[in-house]
């Protein structure tokens, strides 16, 4: 089992509103760049979707269950297939995507227990709480050449160093596809 986070980047780390769905006054820059840019499995994914399980917290969830069950492409067609866990502490139903289900309990412990591998889209408190427990294994960022100047960041200042070895990076539309992994010594 791994966990990967999946994440649209700026160049200056903000990850916060990519599409504009929160009205923040830089919100949307991902999705300047033209949709051949974020459309798609631009994150790899490939039989880790099928295989897989989706974490989400519950803002990300909210937003992506008025989205994905409406659309009919292959890849929507992935994304809602695949089972998906919702972190919240407030959702109780969550009937409105398909095989989608709130965890019952503590999130860390949910993802110990955890035996698929684990995709985390969006969802910067589910991000930020398993960094702090040490158990993200890998990170696909699509950084975009943006520079944003404030937002929430992916790393936050004032954590502790994350050493990672960089398994790939491939041009991905406007912006760059990098895969990060746990270094090895």
């Amino acid at each position: 089992m791994s966990v990967i986070v999946i994440e649209f980047i700026t160049l200056d780390g903000i990850v916060s509103d990519p599409d504009g769905s929160t009205a923040t006054p830089t919100g949307g820059w991902a999705f300047r760049h033209g949709p051949e840019t974020v459309a798609g499995d631009k994150f790899r994914l490939g039989s880790t979707l099928d295989d897989g399980v989706m974490l989400l917290g519950r803002t990300t969830w909210q937003l992506f269950s008025r989205l994905w069950p409406g659309r009919d492409d292959p890849f929507s067609a992935r994304m809602n297939a695949v089972p998906k866990l919702v972190a919240s502490r407030t959702l109780t139903d969550a009937s409105a995507w398909m095989n989608s289900q709130v965890i019952d309990g503590d999130l860390v412990d949910a993802v110990k227990r955890e035996r698929r591998d684990v995709i985390i889209t969006g969802s910067l408190s589910v991000v930020h709480a398993l960094m702090a427990a040490d158990l993200i294994d890998e990170y696909r960022l699509l950084s975009f050449p943006t520079i944003l100047g404030t937002g929430e960041r992916l790393f936050p200042a004032g954590g502790p160093p994350t050493y990672l070895e960089c398994l790939s990076a491939e041009q991905a539309g406007a912006a760059v596809l990098t895969q990060y992994g746990r270094a090895t010594r």
